[in-house]
């Protein structure tokens, strides 16, 4: 009878936590690639900011093709800061007469599905200073090639995010933090299953986006996360150190 008491009593100990505790994001299911200063769950998207960058160091989010396929709402390019974000926000006007473009780490083309996730795509936190010529041009190139992917496959899990320096530049006023290069990490997930990743340094290229490609496990090292840690110990574990463009076509 004791037992049962205590064990009631440390059920009810637990049930504010309980209630209180929220649900995991879809976008994150598959693993939180690293601690951040704040975890931020938007509809389309879950990212890891940090306060030092002022940037967001990963964004994570699963691409559907039923969503993609969706007539698109009008793209309004409105920049905004982001309100959960409480002390030193990014500001738009930040980013003006630096020389770099507000450069979208989940792309407003992957967010146009609704009018909710297409305004949270343009939210400060989701942007990063990329070199013009990189941001028009390989990047969106890359982009490109993963919303094909998205559609061929159905369903897919995509994290981006920057690479900086030891002795990284800062950029304006604010002081954000410039990127030497950006990271995308997809998989699949759909079968078969398939990992593959690219590493696209900051500056223009006309290099074909092949040329870019690396393993998930590259990405790892250089940056520290751990991608889809939920699939530990599990067979498609393995698939983080290939990197094959043929599979993909």
């Amino acid at each position: 009878m004791l037992t049962r008491i205590k064990n009631f009593l440390f059920f009810l100990f637990l049930l504010p936590f309980i209630l209180c505790s929220e649900p995991v994001s879809e976008h994150l299911f598959y693993g939180i690639p690293s601690d951040s200063d704040v975890l931020l769950n938007k509809k389309g998207y879950s990212l890891g900011y940090s306060q030092k960058y002022k940037q967001a160091i990963w964004v994570s989010y699963i691409l559907e093709a039923e969503n993609l396929q969706k007539k698109q709402v009008p793209r309004r390019n409105k920049f905004r800061a982001d309100p959960a974000i409480k002390k030193n926000a990014v500001k738009p006007s930040d980013y003006s007469r630096t020389g770099y473009d507000r450069g979208h780490l989940a792309p407003a083309a992957d967010m146009t599905y609704s009018v909710l996730t297409e305004k949270e795509s343009f939210y400060m936190t989701n942007m990063s200073p990329q070199i013009p010529g990189c941001n028009r041009g390989i990047w969106k190139r890359v982009e490109t090639k993963v919303r094909q992917w998205a559609i061929q496959e159905e369903r897919i899990c995509v994290i981006t995010g920057p690479i900086f320096a030891k002795d990284y530049k800062k950029m304006g006023k604010a002081n954000i933090a410039v990127p030497i290069a950006f990271y995308k990490v997809v998989l699949d997930l759909t079968p078969p299953r398939k990992m593959i990743a690219f590493i696209i340094p900051n500056q223009p290229s006309k290099r074909r986006i092949q040329s870019f490609i690396v393993p998930v496990d590259k990405v790892e090292s250089i940056t520290g996360h751990h991608f889809f840690s939920e699939l530990l110990n599990h067979p498609d574990y393995e698939l983080k150190k290939k990197a094959n463009f043929s599979d993909w076509k």
